[in-house]
């Protein structure tokens, strides 16, 4: 398809995130704030009240939309797997770091001093910086993993044996980690991990979208990377 993303990046404006890809990201944040606070909830209940069961089934609501937003979390997830094939060189960054680049690795390394405040100039990227690639890379995608897994691996002891969802992985997910109560503790463990992941994303986000020389909120919501100067980005496309 083409895209803005051919011309020259010298321009004050490149079209980056595809509208699928910008759909997903903001659907898959939806989804894990739904999953943090039921799993929560999950985790820790409510005090029990009295009276009949069908009247007091806040736990079996609190359940069902955990259950519900892990489905459009993974569902969601194999569509992003899809759009890296299928979308612009953008929409595969996350999937492919340059591991064995140099010039990545000394990417990395000046934003870190860059979110460090170590440097007083930002590099310009039109796609995601080095550090975001790496960091979304093992502590983003493999997480994401990770919970859909375990999660569905939990979820396949109250579907039974026989049900997809027990054979695909609580089969093999609960013997591996040791017994149910670990996987538990795993995904409980790593919900936090999530967690503290999404803060420091929001955090660097409103950050660069002040400190640096290109858009970032926006760029999610409008697709197009908005620049502050002429200088040729440092990413090269």
């Amino acid at each position: 398809m083409t895209t803005m993303a051919t011309k020259p990046h010298a321009e004050p404006a490149v079209y980056v995130y595809e509208a699928p890809l910008r759909l997903w990201h903001w659907i898959n944040a939806l989804s894990i704030v739904v999953l943090a606070i039921t799993g929560w909830f999950i985790a820790s209940p409510l005090p029990s009240v009295p009276g009949e069961a069908s009247d007091n089934f806040l736990m079996g609501y609190i359940r069902f939309a955990h259950f519900a937003a892990g489905y459009v979390l993974a569902v969601g997830f194999l569509f992003r797997i899809y759009w890296a094939f299928m979308g612009n060189h953008h929409a595969r960054q996350l999937f492919m770091p340059p591991l064995l680049s140099r010039d990545f690795w000394d990417g990395v390394w000046h934003e870190i001093k860059w979110y460090a405040f170590l440097v007083r100039e930002p590099r310009k990227y039109v796609g995601h910086n080095p550090l975001a690639v790496l960091v979304m890379h093992f502590l983003f995608l493999w997480l994401l993993i990770f919970m859909i897994v375990t999660g569905f691996a939990l979820y396949g002891e109250g579907t039974g044996m026989g049900s997809w969802q027990y054979e695909w992985f609580s089969s093999w997910v609960i013997p591996l980690m040791g017994q149910s109560q670990d996987v538990h503790t795993w995904h409980h463990l790593m919900m936090w991990a999530i967690v503290c992941f999404v803060i420091i994303h929001v955090y660097v986000a409103i950050r660069e979208d002040i400190m640096s020389r290109q858009s970032l909120i926006s760029t999610m919501i409008s697709g197009w990377r908005m620049f502050k100067d002429s200088r040729k980005p440092d990413d090269g496309h």
